[in-house]
């Protein structure tokens, strides 16, 4: 009686399996035919326009030595607060002069089999300077290295609102997202039928700072005012687009 339980058994699965597999051969492409439907089109495109900058930002600094830590210290907050005094008469706010870095440290000489000789103290006190109107840059950095700072280590140009320039941008990355499309679509027979997704990415990004010359004398100020050239600034928006096609 077993042996026919399991017989039975056996003939049904089989008549099972007989009856899955073509009904999944035929559902199979049905699906893939459905995934596969519609013809797309994934492309990439930017918009670039160039703007002249409005706004500038500088970091320059003091450095002092002393023969100890204290008087180090004491000789660059003295020369610092002349150049901060020579920024806002130069007009600069106060609220666009930033602390960016301040750092006091040991000094050594160093002879061969012999240890290291302290030989005094040397303190840096370095500030970002962000100007608005750049007619006064020059002479800001005039001033700032005729009242002590021996330091001017970089320069950046930028945009204090770049929202103008980035839909510009945005609008010419569309236009060039669309020209592409219709181009392949053309190109394969096809016409556009809609946009299905846009993204975006980029932007506006500040201009990274240039480097200067790290050490000012301040007698090479005395003869000629400083040039600026603030040239113009890129901003970019790139944009991806999937596009549906039709025949």
């Amino acid at each position: 009686m077993k042996t026919l339980l399991r017989a039975g058994a056996a003939s049904l699965l089989l008549a099972a399996t007989s009856l899955t597999a073509p009904a999944l051969a035929q559902t199979t492409p049905a699906a893939a035919d459905t995934m596969f439907k519609a013809t797309t089109l994934n492309l990439t495109a930017y918009g670039e326009v160039r703007a002249a900058p409005d706004m500038a930002s500088i970091n320059l600094g003091v450095m002092t030595e002393g023969a100890t830590a204290s008087e180090a210290m004491r000789a660059n907050a003295a020369r610092m607060t002349q150049v901060v005094a020579a920024l806002k008469k130069a007009g600069i706010a106060e609220k666009d002069i930033q602390t960016a870095g301040l750092n006091l440290s040991a000094q050594y000489a160093y002879e061969q089999n012999q240890p290291p000789k302290l030989t005094g103290y040397q303190a840096s006190n370095q500030v970002t300077v962000v100007v608005h109107d750049l007619k006064k840059l020059g002479a800001a950095v005039d001033a700032t290295v005729s009242a002590g700072a021996n330091q001017v280590n970089g320069i950046s140009f930028g945009l204090d609102d770049p929202t103008a320039a980035e839909n510009a941008a945005r609008e010419a990355a569309v236009k060039a997202l669309q020209a592409k499309a219709a181009l392949y679509a053309k190109a394969t027979g096809h016409q556009v039928s809609r946009l299905v997704s846009l993204g975006e990415g980029g932007g506006y990004a500040p201009q990274p700072p240039m480097p200067m010359a790290m050490m000012v004398k301040r007698e090479a100020m005395n003869d000629a005012s400083t040039p600026v050239a603030a040239g113009e600034l890129r901003v970019r928006i790139d944009v991806t687009g999937l596009y549906e096609l039709a025949r």
